[in-house]
């Protein structure tokens, strides 16, 4: 699906932030904020909707039909005439196509496949006992054989639950790992029986979102479909080329939207790896690229290029030199120069708040007060500490902060279970604006031997003497 080519059309410009001066040993840890910015010149504001193909799947029980009788055929009629389109509903041990009607696999909007469609969706066949697809690796699965079949642009599945397939979920990791690069999946809970932690997989590895939607269903649909037409470049990945010294390479994308990125092995290139990124859109993308590198055969104090990092044909390298300090360093954690060590920290600090905020949100639901409050204590101060109120906001609809700097939190006796389920898809799923402000000295002259920071006036290093540069 992801093609190496960049469109004319679309602007990238790389940098990368780091400690450039490392600490050389065995496995050596190398993290670099690498930041993206895509500019879209002279394109059309949207995609031609001829260049989109939407799977709906419907995987709701008969019991709950009325969550999707208005909205569904609402938002069928919406979309934009010329995309392609179907709908799977679940009225058998296997998804089964109800919309288009007869032979043909998919429809093309237009006024009057779209009216056909919204009165088809009346009839949608749902969930009934004992006739219930197997797991969401079967809707990932039918929706991956109908998109094979359409080869367009963007390729995309809208995923309607309310958790009630038949378990079978120990397939559905190997399933992702085969739908990996192929298409993107939302996904929207309706409801309140489904579990939070195959959603947030499904929106990890399809590079999509997983929301809880209780009432604007019909406009959720509509804005995925929106956003998949402001992706002016749907499949470009970042391939990274590593120096033979290193080992394992990883990139998480931390903003605008959190998530892992899998890499894949280029065939031939044995250390070169190929992170699928989709949805491009004009903006800014910000990764914490980690690279894990030997010392053994490596000069000291020589820079050394450690990665090539390429969108398309725009190339950025990743350079650094292993500098073994006269003493300690008394700088960042790692001897990260104050601005890299600081925007580093700005990513990780982010995903620590997160990860706190979902595993205390979990331990209420598993009736574990003590973890949870230690835990979303956790969050409560990183979020008070970098000024993330939605965290706060979290927090406060179930617990009382008695006094957020320190994480001092108390859950309350009684919590309602059906608000925990949508609260950890936000902690684990909810797009972020840019990465938080990390507090910290400005940057300034420090000695290139031992890192000791210095005032703006200084000549000399006040720790080993050595003259600053």
């Amino acid at each position: 699906m992801s093609s190496l080519v960049r469109p004319p059309h679309l602007g990238v410009r790389l940098h990368a932030d780091l400690d450039r001066d490392l600490v050389p040993r065995r496995n050596a840890t190398i993290e670099a904020h690498l930041r993206v910015e895509v500019t879209a010149d002279g394109a059309a504001a949207e995609l031609p909707a001829v260049e989109l193909a939407v799977v709906v799947a419907v995987d709701v029980a008969e019991p709950r039909r009325s969550a999707v009788r208005r909205a569904l055929p609402a938002a069928l009629r919406a979309l934009p005439d010329g995309i392609s389109f179907t709908v799977l509903g679940g009225g058998g041990p296997a998804p089964v196509r109800c919309y288009p009607l007869g032979e043909a696999e998919w429809a093309v909007a237009d006024a009057r496949e779209k009216r056909r469609a919204a009165f088809a969706m009346g009839a949608v066949p749902l969930h009934r006992e004992g006739r219930r697809p197997a797991g969401y690796a079967a809707w990932v699965s039918r929706a991956r054989a109908l998109l094979a079949a359409r080869p367009l642009s963007v390729r995309h599945l809208v995923l309607i639950t309310d958790g009630s397939s038949a378990p079978g979920e120990t397939s559905l990791q190997e399933e992702l790992d085969v739908c990996a690069g192929q298409f993107t999946c939302d996904v929207f809970a309706v409801g309140n029986d489904w579990s939070p932690d195959p959603l947030l997989a499904l929106a990890e590895r399809l590079h999509g979102t997983a929301e809880f939607v209780e009432g604007g269903l019909t406009s959720a649909i509509t804005a995925a479909v929106q956003r998949l037409r402001r992706a002016h470049t749907p499949q470009l990945p970042i391939e990274v080329t590593a120096r033979p010294t290193v080992r394992q390479v990883s990139l998480a994308e931390k903003a605008p939207r959190p998530h892992r990125l899998g890499g894949l092995p280029v065939p031939g290139r044995p250390y070169r790896w190929r992170f699928p990124a989709y949805q491009w859109q004009p903006g800014s993308y910000d990764y914490l690229l980690t690279l894990v590198a030997d010392a053994d055969t490596d000069p000291l104090a020589t820079d050394l290029l450690f990665a090539m990092v390429s969108v398309g044909d725009t190339h950025l390298p990743v350079t650094a030199r292993w500098h073994r300090p006269a003493r300690p360093s008394h700088g960042p954690a790692g001897g990260a120069s104050a601005r890299s060590g600081l925007s580093v920290l700005s990513m990780n600090a982010t995903t620590a708040m997160r990860a706190a905020l979902r595993q205390g949100l979990v331990a209420i639901k598993e009736e574990r007060r003590e973890d949870a409050e230690r835990l979303l204590g956790r969050a409560a101060q990183l979020a008070t500490r970098y000024g993330a109120e939605w965290v706060l906001r979290e927090i406060r609809a179930v617990a009382d902060i008695d006094d957020a700097s320190t994480g001092r939190v108390r859950v309350r006796t009684t919590v309602d279970a059906h608000t925990l389920g949508p609260m950890i898809l936000r902690a684990g799923s909810r797009p972020g604006g840019p990465l938080v402000d990390i507090a910290g000295p400005p940057p300034g002259p420090r000695c290139r031997h031992c890192r000791t920071p210095a005032g703006s006036e200084a000549r000399y290093c006040v720790a080993c003497g050595e003259k600053l540069l």
